[in-house]
């Protein structure tokens, strides 16, 4: 049963001109989604535009947005067939089980200068808190 939808676009820009201010990146990316997107080069800020996108869409699939959530328990990387998936940890992966979640999908897309991202949250069939 799907108990939450959220969806978020963000201007690569703003990664662009976040790449210029020191510590940054390190603020709102976990460690290994920082490594896995700068190993792209030039095309590393569509990755993290696209990540953080992702995270802003989970907060809307939540129903709550981010509030009390740290933006690095909320982890986006490539499984080996390229697929993102979404690794919660911590007040993340709380605040989903709270709502009866057990499982968050999301789809990720990003052109020059936008970067896109769906997240569906699962839960059980027939449980909804």
């Amino acid at each position: 049963m799907i108990l939450g939808i959220g969806i978020d676009v963000v201007h690569v820009s703003r990664m662009r001109h976040w790449q210029e201010v020191e510590g940054l990146f390190d603020r709102f990316f976990h460690p290994s989604e920082l490594a896995e997107s700068l190993e792209r080069g030039a095309s590393a800020v569509l990755s993290l535009a696209a990540r953080f996108a992702a995270k802003e869409a989970f907060g809307k699939a939540l129903g709550t947005g981010l509030r009390g959530l740290s933006l690095k328990e909320i982890l986006v990387e490539s499984a080996r067939s390229g697929k993102p998936e979404i690794k919660l940890f911590g007040r993340a992966r709380s605040a989903m089980e709270a709502m009866g979640g057990r499982k968050a999908f999301i789809s990720l897309t990003h052109e020059t200068d936008s970067a896109i991202a769906v997240v569906v949250i699962e839960g059980e069939d027939g449980k909804r808190s």
